[in-house]
Formats: C-alpha cells, sequence, structure tokens
C-alpha cells in the first residue's frame, strides 16, 4: 500500500499565522485561566491583520503587537533571510474585553464534528507511519535551522514523503524537501547540509524501530528540485490561520473534523473535543485495538455530545459517553501545558505533543 504525507517548517506562512495564533491565545490563559478567545491571523509581505475577540477578568499583559513580533523572532524571522520580524505592521483588529468570558467557556457555544484517531503503537506515536515520518524529518530540519548545521536557514520550509507499507515493514521511497536558504548561500553545498540533516534523522528513526527497512541510500531524496527558495515565508507567499488542518492532524488518509484548532481558547468545542476523541482513540489502542477511529458530534449548550461513533479494528476499550461531557474535557484540557515556546523548536501544536494520552476514564465494551 502506497502512503504519502506532507509536512510544512515552522516558518511556512500558514504555519506562522498558527503560532501567532496560538501565543496569543496562551497569553489570554496567564491573564485568566477560563479566558474566551478566537483569534485570526493573515499575512502578506511585510503586513499582519489580526482579527477576533478575547475577554478575559484581567488585562493581558503584553499587546498583541509585541505577542506577534515575539513570535515571528522565536520562529526564525532575524536573521538575513529575506524577512524581518521587526519591519512588521501588525493590524490589530482584536476585540478586548475585560468580562467573564465563562459566559461562553462554561457551556458548549458552538457546533461541530470531531474526530480522533490511533493506530500502531507508542513507536509512532500512534499515528500512520507515513505521518510519523513527515513530521519527524520535518522537526529534525526546523532544529537544524534553529541551532544546528543550517543554522541561519529557513524557517520556511516543506516536506512530502512516499512509503510502502505492507505488514510488517515500511520502506521509505521518496522524500521531497524545498527549505529556505540565504541568498549568498551555495546552492549545491546548502543541499548537501539538508542531505546530511535527513540522513541522520531517517537513520536515528531506524535504529528506534526496526520497521523502517530501506536503507537511505536506496530513498529518492530531492531537495529543493526548483532552485534555491530565497523569497519565503510572507514574501513568497500570504498566510492565514486553519489551513493546514490535515498537516495538523493525521495526514491525508485518516478522515478529520470540520474545525481548526489554532486560535481557539482551550474549553472551545472544536479544539477540546478534537483532543478528548485523540485521547480516546489511544486509549482504545493501548488496550487492544489495532487500529480505532471515533467520531463525536456537538450542539450548541448541550454538554453531552450528539452522538459518538466508533470504528475500531480488533477488540479494544472504549469510553462511555459521559466523558465526552464539555465540562469533563474542559478540565482535564487544565492538566496539560500550553507553552508557546514550543514554536521555537518546530514542534507546534498537534497531537503528538501534550495531547498524546490515552483516555483513562472507565471503559466499557
Amino acid at each position: 500500500m502506497i502512503r504519502v504525507a506532507e509536512a510544512v517548517l515552522p516558518g511556512h506562512p500558514d504555519k506562522l499565522c498558527d503560532q501567532i495564533a496560538d501565543a496569543i491565545i496562551a497569553e489570554s490563559y496567564r491573564a485568566d485561566d477560563r479566558a474566551y478567545a478566537q483569534v485570526e491571523v493573515a499575512i502578506w509581505d511585510d503586513t499582519m491583520f489580526l482579527s477576533g475577540g478575547i475577554a478575559t477578568r484581567k488585562p493581558l499583559a503584553r499587546s498583541l503587537t509585541e505577542i506577534a513580533i515575539q513570535t515571528m523572532r522565536d520562529v526564525g524571522y532575524t536573521g538575513e533571510n529575506a524577512v524581518q520580524a521587526d519591519r512588521f505592521i501588525v493590524v490589530d483588529k482584536v476585540c478586548q474585553d475585560l468580562l467573564d468570558p465563562r459566559r461562553w467557556t462554561d457551556h458548549v457555544n458552538d457546533q461541530c464534528i470531531v474526530v480522533g484517531y490511533a493506530g500502531y503503537d507508542s513507536l509512532t506515536r500512534f499515528l500512520p507511519p507515513e505521518q510519523f515520518l513527515v513530521m519527524g524529518l520535518r522537526a529534525a530540519l526546523a532544529d537544524a535551522c534553529r541551532c544546528g548545521p543550517l543554522a541561519g536557514q529557513g524557517p520556511d520550509g516543506k516536506l512530502l514523503v512516499r512509503i510502502r507499507e505492507s505488514e510488517d515493514e515500511w520502506t521509505c521511497e521518496h522524500i521531497l524537501t524545498t527549505v529556505q536558504q540565504l541568498e549568498d548561500e551555495n546552492h549545491m553545498d546548502f543541499c548537501g547540509l539538508v542531505q546530511s540533516v535527513l540522513q541522520d534523522a531517517y537513520r536515528r528513526l531506524q535504529d528506534q524501530d526496526s520497521r523502517w527497512v530501506a536503507p537511505y541510500e536506496d530513498i529518492q531524496v530531492l531537495i529543493n528540485p526548483n532552485g534555491p527558495l530565497v523569497n519565503g515565508g510572507p514574501d513568497g507567499d500570504n498566510g492565514q490561520t486553519g489551513r493546514k488542518l490535515v498537516v495538523d492532524q493525521y495526514g491525508p488518509r485518516v478522515p478529520i473534523g470540520g474545525g481548526a484548532l489554532s486560535g481557539k481558547d482551550l474549553s472551545h468545542i472544536d479544539r477540546a473535543g478534537n483532543y478528548a476523541a485523540r485521547q480516546a482513540a489511544i486509549g482504545a489502542v493501548v488496550g487492544g485495538a489495532k487500529e480505532c477511529l471515533v467520531r463525536v458530534s456537538y450542539a450548541p449548550n448541550e454538554p453531552q455530545p450528539l452522538d459518538v461513533a466508533w470504528d475500531i479494528t480488533g477488540r479494544g476499550p472504549r469510553v462511555s459517553n459521559e466523558w465526552f461531557d464539555h465540562r469533563k474535557v474542559v478540565e482535564r484540557s487544565k492538566h496539560f501545558s500550553f507553552d508557546p515556546s514550543v514554536a521555537a523548536t518546530g514542534h507546534y501544536y498537534d497531537l503528538t505533543q501534550e495531547w498524546n494520552q490515552p483516555a483513562s476514564a472507565q471503559v466499557v465494551d
């Protein structure tokens, strides 16, 4: 079976917008642990647009402009690359109200369908192997651009992998990557450095999991096949929050729900429900299922889900519908970290990080 997956580096314009939005959400939670926030970010050239609304009982410690520019610096837009964070004009149209946000956060204030998936095992973080591979390579390139052999390059870039999956073996056949580089960098030397980073990351993966059977030398690797990418980031493309939904979740072979994750407070059902469904799916796989997909539907002002549909391969435990009660989902979310500084490492918010814990509630057959 042929499998493909894609990822983007932290400096990609769409992902940059997601990280800025989440940094604003995190700042709102520092002001009020029940903050309500809906924030959208759009970016092009040297202009950034912020829209949405925030409600907290205490004012934020920093302006949204400060948060946005600092996030860009953390991502890597500070060096000699095409975009300088400090040159940006931030158009802030976010409505900030000092009032009790619990009128919105204490109940389901939207309707949605959320999807949680888990499969394989902990060596792939219960993700499809192609998605796990592309995310691991992305993290390696992001780290290398931040403080490794590619320091000063990037931070924009994209990755695509193709693997051939059999019962207990995964053969990586293609790796395609385009990474932003400095204008005066020798292109062939740069490609050689990228090749080295990818090779080291892939071989570490092989050391951890024998199912990756292809020698790196047998993989067709394409690096910047269109030539040097110099004008990356917002100089080369516009960006918006919520465009990388499949990238942020399970890859193209697993269906997802209809809502974005970034730019929403942790009580918003699009976000909290997604994380809860992921935990429930992991719990089923840890308990013995080979694969699990759970779909949960919510209605406004109804704490209990309208419907919970399970698609399980093999036998595994299922949490009760009560486990998805909005109040319980939100209460559990308080125990997870929410630190936007992860943006600097390339490990931005996704379902393999702080939310990668199985459900531990009472289970039913």
